[in-house]
């Protein structure tokens, strides 16, 4: 009798406006996990995003692209529905997402609980965000490079090219 072995496909959502060190290194640490991971990009113009749904796919595709290392084949794509039904159409088993701080953990707690329902089939995994990007957020990135800091630690020099354009600086 052969075993058929189906692909583990993960998923790690967010709106990535911009994509950061931080998203880099969960969808690094993430690939080790999967056999296919989708990057899934939120439209969400709830949040007002400085970069286009079309941007923020370039520059994630950008960056992944110039990964050192990558332990599984990455694909990126937009999303504007509910993220089960999105992972349930990509074939997902599991949604991928970053732990920051304490205040991340009740936010994902509560979202992880409603896809519970929604979907009894699909894992959340929590990832820790390492140490040096546990302060690291898109809001936070926009806002140091807006009033003139420096933000090279923390994004590719893709993304700073980036703000520069949409700044002016």
């Amino acid at each position: 009798m052969t075993e058929t072995h189906s692909e583990r496909i993960g998923i790690y959502p967010g709106t990535f406006d911009p994509v950061t060190k931080g998203h880099l290194h969960l969808i690094k640490r993430a690939s080790k996990l999967v056999d296919h991971l989708v990057i899934a990009v939120a439209e969400n113009n709830r949040k007002g995003p400085l970069f286009t749904v079309d941007e923020r796919l370039e520059l994630l595709k950008t960056d992944i692209s110039n990964m050192p290392e990558k332990f599984c084949s990455i694909e990126v794509k937009p999303f504007d529905n509910l993220l089960v039904h999105f992972a349930m159409e990509e074939g997902a088993a599991c949604i991928f997402r970053g732990l920051r701080a304490v205040s991340d953990f009740e936010y994902e707690f509560q979202m992880t609980g409603m896809n519970a329902r929604l979907a009894p089939d699909l894992e959340t995994v929590f990832l820790m965000a390492a140490d040096r990007y546990q302060f690291v957020s898109s809001a936070f990135v926009k806002e140091i490079y807006s009033l003139g800091g420096d933000i090279s630690e923390v994004v590719t020099p893709n993304v700073q090219n980036a703000l520069h354009k949409k700044f002016g600086k």
